[in-house]
């Protein structure tokens, strides 16, 4: 009896190795599997009859499929989730691939934090042949830490926002008039006792709008201002996403074409999806959930961080038929590496808005 999840499933250990026989064969070959294949492949010495019974249990408790009467059996997404929860070898990536890929992501000297996870997304997709997907985690919890305000030329000024989870924001902002340094002075004290330690999702349009009210004589010259840190709370507030390989889904037989068009038309349904995923590694189904339209899919996710906390989700989609023990491997590797590069340098250079 094993236990997956909140469901508890009368399996014994003989139809459990057949499962597993079937998914591991259905995975290198697209094909349904027969009883003789399998009996030939558990080495539970037992007959082809013995082992049709097995698929017959399996089916009738929808682990298994038949998809043409005739035909052997294919797993159903039930029976990949235990397949996965409970009896899927994962392969160790070998230290030459390790290299190897430290080779590909380490060269990111100088470079920004969006620019090494798109590097990291794009060399995910790559290498999987998947879909690769990468979100930052919205900052629902994270406050204003500093904002400033640095004149970069003739009427040219830079917004520079940071939040308590580490997120950096910028924006140039060009003025009708050039401030002098006492509206400079006057808007970094205004700034500090109004903005200082409110969370982003406190920030609305209203709120800022009454901040710029009450600026009085400053008004006029300031507001340009206080618009540009609503735009970069806005940006802030919505999660980034962002997918690689997308024609790797197109390029797929096993996915319904017009559900990948679907997908990618409305990519951000998922973003709430990749919110729900915990520590370590996660596989989703497009079946199990309404708001991933692609039916017969699959996502390998896991969480990335900066320091000490969560900072996005990082993965890769394709169908249901995946060599999971292969592929979460490098999920895992990219997302360890991922953390490790944009913890350790805190020099990088903040972000382009």
């Amino acid at each position: 009896m094993l236990k997956t999840g909140k469901v508890v499933y009368n399996v014994d250990e003989r139809k459990l190795k057949v499962l597993a026989a079937i998914v591991d064969e259905y995975i290198k070959t697209g094909e349904p599997v027969g009883s003789k294949a399998v009996a030939s492949l558990t080495g539970l010495n037992v007959s082809a009859a013995t082992v049709r019974n097995d698929m017959a249990f399996l089916e009738q408790n929808g682990f298994l499929e038949q998809p043409h009467t005739s035909a052997g059996r294919i797993p159903t997404f039930k029976g990949y989730r235990l397949y996965i929860d409970e009896l899927m070898t994962v392969q160790s990536l070998p230290d030459d691939e390790k290299k190897r890929l430290d080779k590909m992501l380490d060269n990111n000297d100088n470079l920004t934090e969006d620019v090494i996870i798109q590097s990291a997304v794009t060399t995910l997709a790559e290498l999987t042949q998947c879909a690769a997907v990468v979100a930052n985690s919205a900052p629902k919890f994270s406050v204003i830490s500093k904002v400033e305000v640095i004149p970069t030329g003739k009427r040219m000024y830079v917004i520079l926002l940071i939040t308590s989870n580490g997120n950096i924001k910028n924006k140039t902002c060009r003025l009708e008039f050039e401030l002098s340094n006492e509206q400079l002075n006057f808007f970094t004290r205004y700034i500090q006792e109004n903005l200082h330690g409110i969370s982003i999702e406190e920030l609305s349009e209203d709120v800022l709008n009454n901040m710029v009210a009450a600026m009085g004589a400053y008004m006029v010259t300031l507001a340009p201002l206080i618009k540009g840190i609503y735009e970069l709370s806005d940006d802030l507030r919505h999660e980034e996403l962002t997918i690689s390989g997308e024609e790797n889904l197109f390029s797929c037989g096993e996915l319904d074409k017009m559900e990948v068009v679907r997908f990618i038309e409305h990519k951000n349904r998922i973003t709430d999806l990749l919110d729900d995923t915990f520590s370590g590694i996660q596989v989703k189904f497009g079946s199990e959930n309404d708001s991933f339209v692609i039916g017969n899919s699959s996502m390998i996710v896991s969480k990335y961080r900066k320091g000490q906390k969560t900072a996005g989700s990082l993965g890769v989609i394709g169908p249901m038929r995946l060599d999971y023990g292969k592929i979460i491997p490098y999920v895992e590797y990219f997302t360890q590496k991922l953390t490790s590069l944009i913890s350790d340098d805190e020099e990088l250079p903040p972000s382009d808005s």
